[in-house]
């Protein structure tokens, strides 16, 4: 009688440390998953946060910036640059300073503010902006950098395209005048008009990456360029 029921004693503890295994195993399975959960959830949290406030990648899809940016670069811009700016809303909640003639921004195209635009600020509020023979003048000051390509001889009168001769014309307040490197091969200012501050996202700084897919193969020499 006693040796039974010390076996029976014996088993009931034995079931019962297994049943107490078992539950602190899920406790701590469960303890586990959540802290990958939130791990997971703070990474996309700050993720976002970065993206819309401090620096976020663009894809460069077009030539109108060539030589200085390639079809396939990969750049990083600088949104903090500017101020901090309410997503969507187009707000600048802490102004810090507004582009300067020679950065290259990023912005929403004026005609489709699904599209993002970058080009190169030519001139600022204020400024008297005038295209005489491919020649870009602001303010009576011939404007000439190694970065400026013309790559058409032709030269169009006024009055057919404004690509060539175009102004003299005065960037109004909170507008910027933006023109592609790649002068005879951009869709700019000189076409459509003025960049609003509010749309501007933010300020190119470096690339990243370079895919060249016509040769299927990385441009190493292009990353990590500083952009200027």
């Amino acid at each position: 009688m006693l040796y039974n029921e010390v076996l029976e004693h014996i088993k009931g503890n034995y079931y019962k440390l297994k049943s107490t295994s078992i539950v602190s195993k899920d406790i701590r399975t469960k303890s586990r998953l959540r802290e990958n959960i939130e791990a997971i959830g703070v990474a996309i949290i700050l993720a976002l946060f970065i993206r819309t406030f401090i620096v976020q990648a663009f894809k460069i899809p077009s030539g109108s910036m060539k030589e200085t940016l390639q079809i396939g670069d990969h750049i990083l811009v600088n949104k903090f640059i500017y101020g901090v700016k309410l997503p969507y809303l187009q707000f600048t909640l802490i102004p810090l300073k507004n582009p300067q003639r020679g950065d290259i921004v990023v912005f929403e195209f004026p005609e489709d503010k699904d599209k993002d635009f970058i080009k190169r600020v030519v001139g600022v509020a204020g400024d008297v902006v005038e295209v005489r023979n491919k020649q870009v003048w602001v303010n009576g000051a011939l404007q000439q950098g190694s970065f400026i390509v013309n790559s058409d001889p032709h030269v169009f009168p006024g009055n057919l395209q404004p690509r060539d001769n175009f102004g003299p014309t005065t960037v109004p307040e909170h507008s910027l005048f933006v023109m592609g490197d790649n002068r005879d091969h951009s869709y700019d200012s000189r076409y459509w008009g003025f960049v609003d501050l509010k749309a501007v996202k933010g300020k190119a700084f470096i690339i990243y990456w370079s895919w060249d897919k016509d040769n299927f193969g990385v441009r190493w020499g292009r990353l990590g360029n500083i952009l200027k």
